[in-house]
């Protein structure tokens, strides 16, 4: 079976770092246009969840900002829970394996662009085999 998306947008708000058990787990939304216009000559807008876990989890909390452009690689999950109400619901989200900076970093006050053409993975250290632990 194959089970392979890859989207690219902006996030509608910023990113939300939690943790399941000892796991940091990241939330986030993604906003991304249609290539086509409606019939009154207007683009529409699809929204997917976003769920990255573990160290990229961290690194997306930290480096992307609502109104950044993401690249989203990874599956498509549903989910099922209950709400308050008792109704069984099912949620669609996006699992993400990789999220890559879709644009530069924003220019600060001073002018400078940092991070431009960079990924999360730039981010993670290197792995220490002396070390004996992984980064991640």
């Amino acid at each position: 079976m194959l089970n392979k998306i890859v989207i690219m947008g902006r996030l509608t708000k910023d990113p939300e770092l939690r943790k399941a058990g000892d796991t940091p787990v990241c939330s986030f939304s993604i906003a991304c246009d249609r290539d086509f216009k409606n019939k009154s000559g207007e683009k529409e807008t699809d929204f997917f969840d976003v769920v990255v876990w573990r160290k990229k989890a961290e690194v997306v909390a930290k480096y992307f900002a609502k109104g950044r452009m993401a690249v989203v690689e990874g599956r498509i999950q549903n989910r099922d829970w209950e709400g308050r109400d008792g109704e069984k619901r099912r949620s669609t989200e996006i699992v993400a394996d990789n999220v890559y900076f879709g644009d530069s970093k924003p220019r600060s006050k001073d002018g400078d662009s940092e991070a431009e053409g960079q990924t999360p993975d730039d981010f993670v250290p290197d792995f220490n085999e002396e070390d004996g632990e992984l980064p991640f």
